[in-house]
């Protein structure tokens, strides 16, 4: 090695720890915010639901908030009508975007880009007016029943204060989101490899199947957990479209802490929340790190 070389190749190794410092230090604000904001809270929430002060005020290890939730037929119609409701909006949300997606992906022209703006246009609708909005057009002596009653055909039974409202409005409020992602898998998805069966005599559905499907596994799975976190979560539309009783674990919560007055079942709920969202959020990591593992 001659010794003009040996100086550079010798100060390689302090200028890539020089510039490993500089990459942690950048993100070591955000993380600290992370770990102040959402991960402290959390393991606050959790160890204040399980050690709380008894009679005589000293703090005790004591699982009886969790017993409570988990005996109590009304906290548990809650949490049932919560799962049921991600459930269908969830279904709901693939079965509509995955088309719309689809057509976007593989069409071009002025009548693409109008699908796509009211695609996306519930992106930009503050959740309580698109309440507001539902509740004039769908709600009782709304636009539609004013409809109905011109042409002499029966009223319509409205899904306002019943748990498909929440339905409705969750998944026009989520739609946008499920569209872009979606649409953000489908392009991976080569113009060629789908030419190539077509060559071969592919129809759609085999073209679907065989060559798109299997292309979006991550896409589907990422789309599916957002749309389950954000719906799981939700508060403003349950609590503005929903039935009284029962009622999503938003609308539960802040009844709980606010109105009943009672931190501790308030809390519990938002753990048992968190912990549904968690598996959830488990699924979402996991798909992240194998398609950064699957990159060259």
């Amino acid at each position: 090695m001659s010794t003009d070389t040996a100086p550079a190749v010798l100060r390689r190794p302090r200028s890539i720890n020089r510039g490993s410092s500089i990459g942690l230090l950048l993100v070591a604000l955000p993380v600290l915010l992370l770990a102040w904001l959402i991960v402290f809270p959390i393991f606050s929430a959790v160890v204040g639901t399980i050690f709380v002060r008894g009679p005589d005020g000293a703090t005790e290890f004591s699982l009886a908030s969790y017993r409570y939730f988990f005996t109590d037929g009304y906290s548990l119609g809650n949490l049932w009508l919560t799962l049921w409701t991600t459930a269908v909006c969830g279904i709901l949300l693939l079965a509509i975007g995955l088309p719309i997606a689809l057509y976007l992906r593989f069409s071009q022209g002025r009548l693409a880009a109008y699908v796509q703006a009211l695609a996306i246009f519930p992106m930009f609708v503050p959740s309580i007016i698109l309440a507001y909005a539902l509740i004039r057009t769908i709600g009782p002596n709304g636009t539609v029943d004013l409809l109905l009653n011109a042409v002499s055909l029966p009223k319509l039974r409205t899904p306002y204060l019943t748990p498909w409202g929440p339905v409705i409005g969750l998944v026009w409020d989520n739609l946008p989101l499920t569209v872009l992602m979606l649409t953000a898998g489908l392009s991976s998805v080569s113009n060629s490899a789908i030419e190539a069966a077509r060559d071969v005599g592919a129809g759609p559905l085999r073209v679907f199947i065989s060559i798109i499907l299997p292309r979006m596994g991550n896409s589907l799975l990422v789309t599916a957990s957002f749309a389950v976190l954000g719906i799981f979560s939700a508060f403003t539309l349950p609590y503005v479209l929903g039935s009284a009783s029962p009622e999503m674990m938003g609308p539960f919560m802040q009844r709980t802490f606010a109105d009943m007055n009672d931190p501790l079942n308030a809390m519990t709920q938002a753990v048992i929340t968190f912990g549904f969202c968690l598996v959830f959020g488990i699924f979402y990591i996991r798909s992240i790190a194998r398609n950064r593992e699957a990159q060259p």
